[in-house]
């Protein structure tokens, strides 16, 4: 389906000044060229100048069938006659002629001239290009300027080179160039001259392919895309280079051909196919490869087949072979505003092909896909597609229709397009018809950037000579008595079948009658016109469409037609997006990339000078905000688009909940996609907050329209503003119609604290136990927490509500948070920037740590807390006074921590009991409460499982060991690390009370050796030392009754030491030799 609007595309037109009737047309490079009937000669007129004047004339050397103008080297390329044989030759350095230079040089391909004709100056070249078969049709490529030639069976590529004038009599070798932008500038400014040293052109034939069972009518060149058009069928394929030897040649299977051995049945009734992608090689078409340039530097030519399409008449509907024929086939390429300019591989490359009732668009790149096929609303002779149009025309007239190729492009610049963020018109939206131009005879056409060149006469409707009407008759005869041959031999009387009788009552024409070949135009023609007709903007045009969107808009707001208008204005809009930033690095008059592929040539673009992109990107918005309204309102299946074509508007909500207002009286409430958008706004984090009359206006929406929302929006940080005592009524009101639900009694006391009615606020938080209120705050985190996108701390920030419950429940808000953070509502990170927020870094956050140790299970966020939390415990032990009554330069903690030692040990594994001998260490109320209940929590993570000594090993340092709980500290580490002889020793030294309190918990097992090894040799020296100590008596004597008890009496004798008193160890050996008896 064709939508039409009555939008006009275009905005001037103007005749070009022509002395000759023109036979042939084709532009490029800012120029329009014109071959005079009769085919001798070319003229070059001025695209970008009032009138058109005539920029420079120059003879051919025959008579001129086809031309064609390439964008990269500035060179045009003909077919001629002469003498009944056909020549392909190419014109380089045309521009010379309008200083009046008659040079001009005439050389055969590969040899470039020398001597005074070079150091004479640069002059026009007319290049020779020998083909071993009659030359058809020819296309250049815009982005390498290489040529294809198309011949009766075989495509030629010739790769365009250059050679510098300095380096020519050194080498005869060609090099591949690519042009620069300077070079392309000077090539295509109109009167300027080329640089004195410039670049010669050539040609080298690089390779042929070679197609079975399709004769070439049209062809077209884009890169690697190589098109060829036949009558009836359209092939392109793929060529690509490849450093690896591959087989080139590619057969075509016999079982494709098996049912070709009936021409008859092939000319008459052709099977009609579209194969694309990997299925198009399964086409009967076998296409082989010979390579036949002389340099290795590309190595070998992959082939892969990419579309296929063929056609067949409807001979029931009364059409004939003649009306099914193909025409205007192109190969465009589309770059977009990311690429560089010397990138020379386009974003897309699109394929086009028309029938007279038809015409057929494909993207290529990334997936063959039919984008749109167009419906003619009568029999187009030519059409020319560009970036934002498609130009058609008929014998009478000029239309436009809109493409999809910014579709394509958008989605290959940011495949992410089609998301809640961003949004663009799909690519298979139906295409619309713009407004028709009337014209008289019209012939042929051109399009270069906005100028259409349209060529008409008003004879080109020539009466049939007598001769070829006797001919045809006598062929329809003959294929009438053909065809009821057929009938009869299978059994089928056409004379009993009126429909067969009515079918072969009708004139088929033969395929080898369809095609004829071009009529020369008469000399004695009058009634002809040249015209420039010029679009408007693309800016222009999309204003128009605005305006003319208002009808329906006034209408009916939800119409399709609208919906699909501002679509369509939206695809122009982004088109030129998309060519913006390359157009700012290309000067005015440097073409862009198109491709000319036929004898009219299709569309060339140059840069033209487009609306300012501060003006592009308004309308833009401007347009995203329409397409907005319309999907706001629109159905269910569609209203989830309201949401990115609003963001990408730009607008506020405030602004957009204006455009959605319903009018006072109208029976329509808020659209399902503007509630959608609203819902995404507000549950998402945004920094924009609403005043309060929006802030209750939304309020208003939500409870109207969606109730069971209002906990989620009532929570959203835009909504800070809200009136609370207005809102305590919406929410009162839900409560007695829904029932009541924690979240929704949170909300409440909310409302009621910002009403500083506390007693209230207490009374709605004890409706529930606090797990259950942990439970909703899982529900609905924002309650508590606003931001946390991106791991922004800055933008992390408590609520009202998370203030209070830091002064009045903290252990509710610490387990709130350990739920928030098991249950992936917020990052560890978060959590600490919003006890940090609450200024209680010091009492809180080590809360929530100790809590997280008791809750979490994840290992590295575990070796995380431990270390903070000891690293806690030392800046505690460090910084807080002995004594209680001491006053210095602390910061004393605000309350007592939510769990003691005791608590921690009991309920979280990493906390592990105090070791006996610390109580002998541990100062028994000498200290303040702060320090000592620091103390003994970092004690019991020493003798814990969990904690790695290592990690907080520079953090000890801070300790001093002076004291007894210092050295507890450090005690506990190198025990923790292994090292029992310095701790035996230490101990022996510092504290000898607690030393068998120590052995007896850690010299067991393996280390139970250590008792008479390292303890007893210890206790010993010292008790020699000094006799009187009644502590090591004590302890040499607990030490022997544990000797005695593992060791033999052999090996207790060995260890008694030789100045010891016998009757101090006799009764320890007698013990020792009972147990080895008894045992």
């Amino acid at each position: 389906m064709v939508h039409v609007y009555n939008c006009h595309p275009f905005s001037s037109q103007q005749i070009v000044q022509v002395e000759q009737e023109p036979g042939l047309i084709c532009c490029g490079g800012g120029a329009l060229f014109v071959v005079a009937t009769g085919g001798c000669k070319v003229e070059a007129y001025d695209l970008e100048k009032e009138g058109c004047p005539l920029i420079c004339r120059f003879a051919t050397m025959g008579t001129v069938k086809s031309i064609q103008h390439s964008r990269m080297g500035d060179y045009l390329v003909t077919i001629e006659e002469k003498n009944c044989a056909t020549y392909l030759r190419a014109y380089t350095n045309w521009r010379y002629q309008a200083e009046g230079k008659a040079r001009v040089g005439v050389r055969l391909l590969g040899h470039l001239l020398r001597g005074a004709s070079v150091r004479g100056g640069v002059q026009m070249e007319i290049i020779e290009i020998p083909l071993s078969q009659r030359p058809v049709a020819v296309a250049c490529c815009p982005v390498t300027g290489d040529l294809l030639v198309g011949c009766e069976n075989t495509l030629v590529l010739f790769t365009l080179r250059r050679q510098n004038q300095q380096s020519q009599n050194q080498s005869q070798q060609m090099v591949q160039s690519t042009w620069t932008n300077s070079q392309q500038r000077s090539s295509q400014s109109q009167g300027q001259i080329m640089d004195s040293n410039p670049n010669f052109l050539d040609f080298e034939r690089s390779v042929i392919l070679h197609l079975s069972q399709m004769n070439p009518k049209q062809v077209a060149l884009c890169g690697e895309y190589v098109a060829v058009q036949g009558e009836l069928e359209v092939l392109v394929v793929k060529l690509e280079t490849s450093s690896e030897p591959t087989s080139l040649e590619e057969s075509s299977d016999p079982k494709k051909t098996d049912h070709l051995e009936d021409p008859v049945d092939f000319q008459v009734l052709p099977i009609h196919q579209e194969l694309l992608g990997d299925r198009a090689k399964e086409c009967d078409i076998a296409v082989s490869v010979e390579k036949t340039s002389l340099e290795d530097s590309k190595g070998q030519y992959t082939l892969s087949y990419v579309l296929f399409r063929r056609f067949t008449p409807d001979f029931f509907q009364g059409c004939s072979v003649e009306e099914t024929q193909l025409h205007s086939l192109q190969l465009y390429p589309l770059f977009t505003g990311n690429q560089s300019v010397s990138l020379q591989e386009p974003s897309c490359v699109f394929c086009f092909f028309s029938l007279p009732s038809a015409g057929y668009l494909y993207s290529l790149k990334g997936g063959v896909e039919l984008l749109s096929a167009y419906q003619y609303p009568e029999k187009v002779l030519k059409a020319v597609l560009t970036d934002y149009l498609l130009h058609v025309i008929t014998k009478s007239a000029l239309q436009c229709f809109t493409v999809r190729c910014a579709a394509v492009a958008a989605r290959i610049e940011d495949p992410y397009i089609d998301s809640t963020m961003k949004a663009c018109p799909p690519c298979s939206m139906e295409v619309c018809a713009l407004r028709i131009q009337l014209f008289i005879g019209l012939r042929s056409m051109c399009v270069y950037g906005h100028h259409v060149i349209l060529l008409s006469a008003a004879d080109a409707e020539a009466t049939e000579d007598p001769e070829r009407t006797t001919q045809r008759r006598g062929l329809e005869l003959k294929e009438h008595t053909m065809l009821t041959g057929i009938f009869l031999a299978v059994g089928i009387d056409p004379a009993t079948t009126p429909a067969l009788e009515s079918l072969l009552s009708r004139p088929f024409v033969s395929r080898k009658w369809t095609i004829s070949s071009p009529k020369e135009t008469s000399t004695a023609g009058h009634g002809w016109n040249l015209y420039v007709v010029d679009t408007v903007s693309p800016l222009t045009l999309y204003q128009e469409m605005v305006e003319y969107s208002q009808r329906y808009a006034e209408t009916n707001p939800q119409a399709q037609s609208l919906r699909h208008l501002l679509s369509e204005a939206h695809l122009l809009l982004r088109t030129s997006l998309l060519q913006t930033s390359e157009q700012q690095r290309i000067i005015e008059g440097d073409s862009s990339l198109s491709l000319q592929t036929d004898t009219d040539g299709p569309a060339e673009k140059p840069a033209p000078v487009c609306a300012d992109s501060t003006e592009l990107e308004e309308a833009f918005k401007q347009n995203c905000a329409q397409l907005g309204d319309c999907f706001s309102r629109g159905s269910q299946r569609e209203c989830h688009l309201a949401l990115p074509y609003y963001r990408m508007s730009g607008l506020s909500v405030t602004e957009l909940m204006a455009r959605n207002r319903p009018l006072p009286g109208s029976p329509h409430a808020y659209g399902p996609g503007f509630l959608f958008y609203l819902k995404h706004y507000l549950f998402e984090e945004t920094e924009q907050i609403l005043s309060q009359e929006a802030a209750d206006e939304v309020i208003d929406i939500f409870s109207q329209s969606e109730p069971s929302q209002l906990v989620s929006v009532c929570a959203s940080p835009s909504l800070i503003n809200i009136s609370p005592a207005k809102t305590l009524q919406i929410l009162q009101h839900l409560e007695d119609t829904a029932g009541v639900s924690v979240p929704l009694t949170t909300t409440m006391a909310t409302m009621m604290l910002r009403l500083d009615d506390l007693p209230e606020y207490t009374r709605l938080m004890e409706r529930h136990a606090e797990m259950v209120l942990v439970y909703g705050f899982i529900e609905e985190p924002r309650l508590l927490l606003h931001g946390g996108g991106g791991g922004q701390h800055a933008h992390i920030r408590p609520t009202a509500l998370t203030r209070q419950l830091a002064k009045s429940q903290p252990g509710l808000l610490v387990a709130a948070v350990v739920a928030l953070h098991e249950n992936n509502k917020v990052q560890l990170e978060h959590a600490d920037h919003i006890f940090k927020e609450l200024d209680c870094e010091n009492c809180l956050q080590v809360d929530f740590w100790e809590a997280m140790l008791m809750a979490s299970s994840q290992e590295t966020i575990i070796q995380e807390l431990l270390f903070r939390v000891a690293s806690v415990y030392i800046d505690r032990l460090t910084n807080t006074p002995l004594e209680t009554h001491t006053n210095g330069p602390h910061t004393p903690l605000k309350r007592r921590p939510l769990k003691s030692a005791d608590d921690l040990i009991n309920s979280c594994s990493h906390y592990g009991a105090l070791y006996p001998w610390l109580i002998v260490l541990n100062p028994a109320h000498t200290t303040s409460s702060q320090h000592q209940e620091a103390l003994y929590k970092l004690q019991s993570l020493l003798c814990g499982p969990s904690l790695s000594v290592a990690s907080i090993m520079p953090l000890m340092e801070r300790l001093s060991d002076e004291s007894l709980w210092g050295f507890s500290l450090h005690l506990l580490c190198a025990t923790r690390r292994g090292q029992y002889d310095r701790s035996i020793e230490k101990l022996l030294d510092r504290c000898p009370q607690a030393i068998i309190a120590y052995a007896n918990h850690h010299l067991q097992d393996n280390h139970m050796v250590l008792w008479w090894q390292k303890l007893l040799p210890e206790l010993c020296n010292r008790t020699r030392v000094a006799a009187d100590n009644s502590i090591l008596l004590a302890a040499l004597k607990e030490t022997l009754v544990v000797v005695a008890m593992e060791t033999s009496p052999t090996e207790f004798l060995e260890l008694m030491p030789d100045d010891g008193a016998v009757s101090y160890f006799l009764p320890h050996l007698l013990t020792c030799s009972q147990r080895h008896l008894l045992a």
